[in-house]
């Protein structure tokens, strides 16, 4: 009874479905909101005396908090599936697996590596917490849906699992990068350097309305800005 609240029956894949299209929508909405330039209030978009006037402020590091925590939590719920009920195949726990590290590093680095100086709106953070949620919710789903489906004829989930591990270990690397730029106490913006920053402002393919007005932002107030720097696809875009 429990698996079938969690996974209802398909019906013709309608779930699935509209859950895709309801986060493509929200990921399209939001990138195109940041090329226009009306920002989501976090990181240096974040403007706190220009800030809506009833928007409840809570600090960055509580805010990345809430975005993460509810989709992490969704994914680890989801991995223990395959122990307890057997029908689940190894494609469903590495996929949740995956979701479990990936939003369980970005936690950590909430808590141990980022340094934050500002503040963030809890509305913008609910907004990407429940993308990221739907998200996650969708891709599992889509996976137990799969699970009667025949082997492919080209078998890549290990090629897959390598080239995950290779991902999450250079985005931890950049964070990283990005934590060391600041010391104790400062609190003034500095670009990133280091790795791949070296050559674009983004590193995270998903942002790319984020990572063109970020790339504007650091011409408009940078002087020393290296224009060679692109702003997600290195010496291209």
């Amino acid at each position: 009874m429990f698996v079938r609240f969690v996974f209802p029956p398909p019906s013709s894949g309608v779930v699935v479905t509209a859950m895709s299209v309801v986060s493509f929508a929200s990921m399209a909405n939001a990138g195109l909101s940041e090329l226009r330039g009306k920002h989501m209030e976090y990181s240096k978009f974040w403007k706190q005396k220009q800030s809506r006037n009833k928007a409840v402020v809570v600090d960055s590091r509580r805010g990345m908090i809430v975005c993460y925590t509810p989709a992490f939590l969704a994914a680890l719920l989801a991995s223990s599936f395959p122990l307890t009920y057997p029908h689940e195949n190894l494609r469903f726990f590495l996929l949740t697996s995956a979701l479990s590290i990936h939003f369980f590093k970005r936690i950590f680095e909430v808590i141990f590596v980022h340094k934050y100086s500002g503040g963030m709106a809890l509305d913008v953070s609910i907004l990407i917490s429940l993308s990221y949620l739907i998200s996650t919710a969708t891709m599992i789903y889509a996976q137990h849906l799969s699970r009667d489906l025949p082997e492919p004829v080209l078998d890549l989930k290990y090629a897959g699992i390598a080239l995950f591990f290779v991902g999450i270990l250079g985005n931890f690397y950049h964070h990283y990068q990005l934590s060391k730029l600041r010391k104790e106490g400062e609190r003034e913006y500095k670009i990133p350097k280091g790795g791949l920053f070296n050559l674009v402002v983004c590193t995270a393919f998903y942002l790319m309305g984020r990572s063109y007005s970020t790339r504007r932002w650091y011409i408009s107030k940078f002087e020393n800005f290296p224009t060679h720097v692109k702003a997600l696809i290195p010496y291209v875009f």
